[in-house]
């Protein structure tokens, strides 16, 4: 067992919790800036139509991103599972197993979404304004979205062994040069959306590169060498039962989308589409250190619950509990006091801001509570409990949130209120259910 694994099971809670949830919340935070500033130049550089676009284009992204952290999340728990109780063969082959499994499941994702783009964007919600923009940008980020899978599978292969500062690094690179690539694609080449499109494409190859040379270099914990990558059913099984709730929750949301969507051209138009693309772009950039927060906690937990050190495990719950909460009132203060700026530096359109900064403050305003949602779900991921993290994946975008959907809009004259409303009800209902799972699982560890 290395230096890096030895902390995991040693160091001071507090301490290791800071330097393995930094890198991954400055990463994360990073990453949602990414999705924001390609928004941005998007809004500016085509119009507010092509924010339609890219809210209808979201989804399918996020679908993609499931599947990859289906298999990286899976595996990052049977990986920290392994070290911790000294088991590092079966480790290497955990994530042999796991580059195979994410590399075939996103060409074959690819291909079915380049074959039938068009039918699977009006099932997003794609109207006959927005259609064009939302097929150009996502048959570009389809032919990369391999690359992209093996990025974001692989950065919690490495959290897992401990090493968080290189997957910040590898998030660091892909959105530095999204960044400076998106005006030379969109406004110097004059490219549009499909210039926004290739920029995180290319940008996400160079992360690819860059974690692969990490993981097959010296520095790394794991040693995956071509007998690794044999498929090994009972490991396969154990990667996709525990990455199942990961899964669920992301696709689950993505499927929400299309409710969503579809219920915003009904009751507002295009216009309603464009402004949700903003809220969510917002609302990602606000939950992205409470995700960083999770990503440090995750291998945290998994090393000591495989050691039987349940004491640490305890702690390190509430403590991320106490930071994710922190983080969430102090990041939504500032959507709820400047709401028209936020919406001002996306777009022009006084019609796209009048409308959409009201909606803004009342999506975010449970946000705070919401970290008690999201440990409770990474904590039963963690410790192996598929079935619990499955329903606490669901819960929030899923059981609680579609009957609001389908419900509070036909109440009196909500119509459009009432599909924002729905969130912060779901925040609140979802909180409180999974703190009563954590406070019957952390008395069971006493």
């Amino acid at each position: 067992m290395n230096e890096r694994s030895e902390r995991l099971g040693n160091e001071k809670i507090s301490k290791l919790l800071f330097n393995l949830s930094m890198p991954a919340t400055i990463g994360m935070i990073v990453n949602a800036l990414y999705n924001v500033v390609d928004t941005i130049f998007i809004g500016r550089g085509v119009g507010t139509l092509a924010i339609g676009g890219l809210s209808i284009a979201f989804p399918i992204q996020m679908i993609i991103m499931a599947f990859a952290q289906m298999v990286g999340i899976g595996a990052a728990s049977a990986i920290s599972r392994s070290l911790g109780a000294g088991e590092v063969e079966k480790a290497d082959h955990v994530a042999g197993n796991s580059f195979g499994a994410v590399l075939l499941i996103s060409a074959i994702v690819m291909s079915i979404g380049l074959i039938f783009t068009d039918p699977v964007l009006r099932i997003f919600g794609a109207t006959d304004a927005i259609l064009p923009y939302a097929r150009d940008y996502i048959r570009i980020i389809l032919m990369g979205s391999v690359f992209f899978s093996f990025t974001v599978s692989s950065n919690n292969l490495v959290r897992a062994e401990g090493n968080a500062k290189v997957s910040m690094i590898a998030m660091l690179i892909g959105t530095g040069l999204n960044i400076v690539f998106d005006p030379i694609f969109i406004f110097a080449l004059d490219m549009g959306i499909r210039g926004a499109a290739i920029a995180t494409i290319l940008s996400q190859f160079f992360s690819f590169i860059y974690i692969t040379f990490y993981l097959y270099g010296d520095s790394s914990t794991l040693k995956v060498r071509w007998h690794h990558l044999r498929p090994d059913y009972r490991i396969l099984k154990e990667i996709f039962t525990v990455g199942l709730a990961s899964f669920a929750r992301q696709v689950a949301g993505s499927f929400v989308a299309i409710l969503v969507n579809h219920s915003l051209a009904f009751y507002g138009g295009d216009l309603a589409i464009s402004i949700f693309g903003i809220i969510r772009r917002v609302t990602m950039f606000l939950f992205m250190p409470l995700f960083g927060v999770v990503q440090g906690l995750q291998p945290i937990v998994g090393f000591n619950y495989g050691a039987k050190k349940y004491g640490r495990v305890r702690e390190v719950i509430k403590l991320s509990i106490i930071v994710t909460t922190v983080f969430a009132s102090t990041s939504v203060l500032f959507g709820e006091l400047f709401p028209y700026a936020i919406f001002g530096i996306f777009s022009t359109d006084a019609e796209l801001i009048s409308q959409g900064a009201p909606a803004l403050r009342l999506v975010i305003m449970m946000i705070p509570v919401i970290g008690v949602q999201i440990v409770g779900a990474a904590l039963f991921q963690s410790l192996g409990k598929a079935v619990t993290s499955l329903v606490l994946s669901l819960l929030r975008q899923v059981l609680v949130l579609i009957p609001l959907l389908l419900f509070l809009p036909r109440v009196g004259n909500l119509a459009l209120t009432g599909i924002w409303i729905s969130y912060p009800l779901a925040d609140l209902i979802s909180t409180l259910l999974t703190g009563i799972l954590i406070f019957k699982e952390m008395n069971k560890m006493k």
